[in-house]
């Protein structure tokens, strides 16, 4: 299936996308965003890669902030607990992996705007992009709609996620840490091994060890994800 639209929206003068595929448009609605004007949306799909004057980054920026403060507001609401508590469950209902999974779980991937070499890269199926473009489409539904629409439709995708058990468990990195000093062990160090991939689909590959004990490597999309796959893969192992 073609990741990108075979009709693609028609640029302005001055490079913008003006107009949203209507298929795009359909998705959009059916999903609970409230159109009013289509070029923030398109603005909200477009990958860097598609050489536009505007793309999501600054949707995204706003849009980050927007996510952050509906899913504190909802766990200050709803749940009990520390700040730490609530802190850890706010990084795991926010975190990039997370707006990914609800950026595949609306059917985002085949709306985003790529161009050709990121979308042969498998740009559509990046965390980082998919997690951008989440949080550009929040952030344009906030400047188009208002907070009380932004923040029940952020209840509405994010309600099985509140529910899981993102957040509460231990970090990996925080138990492997405990679990070093609980046993007189030095320090965890962490290293990158290996950097590859384009800049946006990058992957990375880490190596976590502990003197006198062993060390496991991890490969994810970014340095923090691979750290926690490893501290992770580490307490399976030697844990």
């Amino acid at each position: 299936m073609d990741l990108v639209h075979r009709r693609p929206v028609e640029p302005d003068r001055e490079g913008d996308l003006t107009a949203l595929d209507p298929a795009a448009r359909a998705w959009l609605k059916a999903t609970g965003f409230g159109i009013v004007e289509e070029a923030l949306w398109a603005e909200a799909l477009t990958h860097g890669s598609m050489g536009a004057a505007r793309d999501y980054q600054r949707l995204e920026f706003l849009g980050d902030r927007v996510l952050g403060l509906c899913i504190a507001e909802w766990l200050h609401a709803t749940q009990g607990g520390s700040e730490g508590e609530l802190a850890q469950r706010l990084n795991a209902l926010v975190s990039r992996q997370m707006c990914a999974r609800i950026a595949r779980t609306i059917g985002a991937p085949p709306h985003l705007l790529l161009g050709k070499q990121a979308r042969d890269d498998g740009g559509a199926d990046s965390d980082n992009i998919l997690g951008d473009v989440m949080e550009a489409l929040l952030g344009a539904q906030f400047l188009q709609n208002g907070w009380e629409p932004t923040r029940e439709l952020v209840r509405r995708l994010w309600a099985d996620a509140a529910q899981g058990t993102e957040g509460r468990a231990k970090h990996p990195k925080s138990a492997l840490q405990e679990w070093a000093a609980g046993n007189r062990r030095r320090t965890p160090v962490y290293e990158v091994v290996d950097r590859s991939g384009p800049d946006h689909a990058q992957r990375f590959t880490v190596r976590v060890s502990v003197h006198n004990v062993g060390q496991v490597e991890a490969t994810a999309n970014s340095k923090q994800d691979a750290e926690t796959a490893a501290a992770r893969a580490f307490m399976q192992q030697f844990g």
